[in-house]
């Protein structure tokens, strides 16, 4: 499938997702901004069915891992013919596979990516994918946190949802992206909408005054207060993360 472009004619923004499970894309995806997005042109989303280069009578992707243990292991061979397929409608797009043991998906890598042609996701099943496979193809790792889920498609989706927004068209307001957690190396600060007071609570008077300097001041202690509680390894020289 050749590139859509978006509505002001630039190249749209491509996901191209490898997974036995096309049926489970859009998903979420498909709904609010992300929705809004694909159906405005801004992205566009492809899948490609790994089980349709399976081998065999029973389209076979997988088979026991060399060496014994459990579970499954997905097929080099068959994955190498399917990621091949689609690098046909995805040349530049950076390969990743969706991984527990890859690099983390930051806010820096989300724009790094979505900042290129798009992303061609490898959603693995099973154990994993055969080693050979990661090295011929030269896939990158990433892992969107320290645990383990039934497959790599809710993570492709994680990716990409990250990824959308962030491109030009997608969220109203810019300065929306730019006070977000994590674009400032801080977490974002506390926000409020009226009532002005509801079940005793409050909001600062700094945040009803109309002075953008006055709330520019509340809101970066604030944004440092939650950051040094929460996640202290992302303030400088702070390396343990936050107690359980």
């Amino acid at each position: 499938m050749p590139h859509i472009p978006s509505s002001d004619g630039r190249p749209a923004w491509r996901a191209t997702v490898l997974t036995l499970f096309p049926e489970m894309f859009p998903g979420p995806l498909g709904h609010s901004l992300a929705g809004q997005a694909l159906q405005a042109g801004i992205w566009s989303l492809a899948t490609v069915a790994i089980r349709d280069f399976g081998l065999g009578r029973h389209r076979a992707v997988d088979d026991t891992p060399a060496g014994g243990g459990a579970g499954m292991v997905m097929r080099a061979d068959v994955l190498a013919a399917a990621i091949d397929h689609a690098r046909a409608d995805a040349a530049e797009a950076p390969l990743l596979y969706l991984s527990p043991r890859g690099e983390r998906l930051d806010q820096k890598l989300a724009r790094e990516l979505a900042g290129g042609p798009g992303v061609l996701l490898v959603a693995g099943r099973f154990e994993g994918v055969d080693e050979r496979v990661i090295a011929a193809r030269g896939m990158r790792e990433v892992s969107i946190g320290d645990y383990v889920l039934s497959g790599g498609e809710l993570a492709a989706m994680v990716l990409i949802d990250a990824c959308v927004r962030l491109l030009p068209g997608v969220v109203g307001a810019a300065d929306s992206l730019s006070e977000e957690s994590f674009e400032m190396g801080l977490l974002e600060h506390p926000h409020y909408t009226k009532p002005r007071e509801w079940e005793g609570r409050q909001i600062s008077e700094a945040l009803l005054s109309g002075d953008h300097k006055k709330i520019a001041e509340w809101r970066r202690p604030e944004a440092e207060r939650l950051t040094r509680a929460r996640r202290p390894d992302l303030i400088p020289g702070q390396k343990r993360g936050p107690k359980p």
